[in-house]
């Protein structure tokens, strides 16, 4: 079988948006928006409240991304829903009022495509919420609703709010107030099929999936992967999966998954025990300090885990809006967060940076992690000045994208490894340690054999190296990292 996978994917650099807390801003017709009651901005977020960032907002942000150098957006879902996060979704075709209802919509997605962006959209498609049409009925009608068999009732009375009684529904991870579909009725898949089908017909780019492995209907996602191919072969299909995502990505369900293995991984090693025990999220458990060689070992297991074309369309991170800010897992080391992205901007994949990672957001687990955007002012502007060199050198160099890795050698706290592709070779060097370091690499045949041009320019980073007699020999400063090219 050829595994075929979206190729603007491959040279994306992602922006996840969280939108209640990312901007708000409004056009003068739609100022009732903001004359609701809201949290103050800048107060921390509160599972129930709502800050009132909307999408106009973020039309108003794009400029700002285009100058970062982003070029495609993930959005946490925006459809009609009672909470902030929206994860409880009551209707699948209705943007949200608060987000500016569909005008505002329409108008983002018109503006960010002309601006060159891709916008992909989350999928909550596992399960709804007591306030979907369908799940209502049953609670307004009871056995007499014709949709019963949309989700799974287990007895009566039906209990959505009582928590001293049992739900008798089946809800996904016991929490009553989002009730499962029935995968297995057909209606239940066809509408499911067709909201997907729907949103790429309105000019989406793809489908981020959340715990898409919780829906156990057979062939599901292979019949969503060929409606939604069908309408655009090129949108992009990016499941939740936390742990080993071997199943789902065998070519025929998703193009690539949230890599938190690749996240975690470069966690224990970079953070090492400087964590803060008190922020790391539960699947990132066992959590365990990792040397240069046991954080290479590991990447190379997960590299091997899936088929390359798969591997090139992963959605690489550091945290997200499920976890605490790496920055804050790292107990506020800016040094953590900076050679940690560096890792994220060269590994096979496509990187993704959760809003205001940039300019060195802090906050702890969910909700602290979704702190309001801040004003200017307060952008740690070291922190945001490297994004934008990162995000630069890997727009330049296409061996960064899709070129194959080599670790070339990786001891104690030194991790070395190549992108190459053709004539285009960069060597990336990390020194996690506390001391400065000379790194000899005399063997190095098995990478140079491939190498058409020697890197020998840093561009990025401090330090300095050498070439003589096909000996590398580099100078990095304590917890430092380096780009070399060509």
């Amino acid at each position: 079988m050829v595994i075929k996978t979206p190729e603007w994917v491959k040279n994306a650099i992602f922006y996840q948006i969280y939108p209640d807390t990312f901007a708000r801003k409004v056009p003068d017709r739609q100022k009732w928006l903001l004359d609701v009651p809201l949290e103050d901005w800048e107060a921390p977020p509160t599972s129930q409240g709502y800050k009132g960032g909307n999408l106009w907002g973020v039309i108003d942000k794009l400029d700002y991304l285009q100058d970062l150098g982003v070029d495609a957006l993930y959005l946490t879902p925006i459809f009609r829903s009672a909470c902030n996060h929206r994860y409880h979704t009551q209707d699948y075709y209705a943007i949200d009022p608060l987000l500016g209802d569909r005008e505002a919509f329409d108008h983002l997605l018109k503006t960010a495509h002309d601006k060159g962006f891709k916008v992909v959209l989350d999928g909550v498609f596992n399960h709804a919420s007591r306030g979907f049409f369908f799940f209502n009925d049953i609670l307004e009608n009871g056995p007499n609703s014709p949709w019963l068999d949309w989700f799974k009732i287990e007895g009566w009375p039906l209990s959505a709010y009582d928590g001293s009684r049992p739900a008798n529904y089946v809800s996904w991870i016991d929490y009553r107030a989002l009730p499962q579909f029935n995968h297995d009725n057909p209606a239940v898949r066809e509408y499911i099929m067709q909201v997907g089908e729907y949103w790429l017909q309105q000019g989406i780019d793809g489908w981020r999936l959340d715990v898409p492995n919780c829906v156990e209907a057979e062939g599901f996602w292979e019949e969503f992967r060929e409606r939604v191919k069908a309408v655009n072969p090129e949108a992009y299909i990016v499941g939740e999966i936390v742990s080993d995502a071997t199943q789902w990505l065998d070519g025929k369900q998703f193009d690539g998954v949230m890599n938190y293995p690749f996240a975690r991984l470069t966690a224990c090693f970079v953070i090492g025990d400087r964590l803060d025990k008190e922020t790391i999220p539960s699947f990132y458990k066992p959590y365990e300090t990792l040397d240069a060689a046991e954080y290479a070992k590991g990447l190379e297991e997960l590299l091997a885990r899936h088929p390359w074309e798969i591997q090139l369309t992963q959605l690489n991170l550091l945290d997200s809006h499920d976890t605490s800010r790496f920055l804050t897992m790292a107990g506020g080391d800016r040094t953590s967060l900076q050679l940690a992205t560096l890792l994220l901007f060269t590994f096979p994949g496509t990187p993704n940076i959760f809003y205001g990672d940039e300019i060195g957001i802090e906050g702890g687990k969910d909700p602290d992690g979704r702190k309001g955007f801040p004003t200017e002012e307060k952008w740690e502007q070291e922190t945001l000045t490297y994004h934008k060199q990162l995000i630069q050198i890997r727009k330049k160099y296409t061996a960064l994208r899709t070129g194959e890795y080599r670790v070339i050698t990786a001891q104690e706290n030194v991790y070395v490894f190549a992108r190459i592709l053709g004539e285009e070779g960069l060597i990336i060097a990390v020194n996690n340690g506390e001391d400065k370091t000379e790194i000899q690499i005399d063997k190095f045949d098995k990478v140079s054999s491939i190498l058409q041009t020697k890197p020998s320019q840093i561009i990025y980073g401090e330090g300095s190296i050498n070439w003589h007699d096909n000996q590398l020999k580099i100078t990095m400063n304590p917890r430092s990292g380096l780009v070399i090219a060509p």
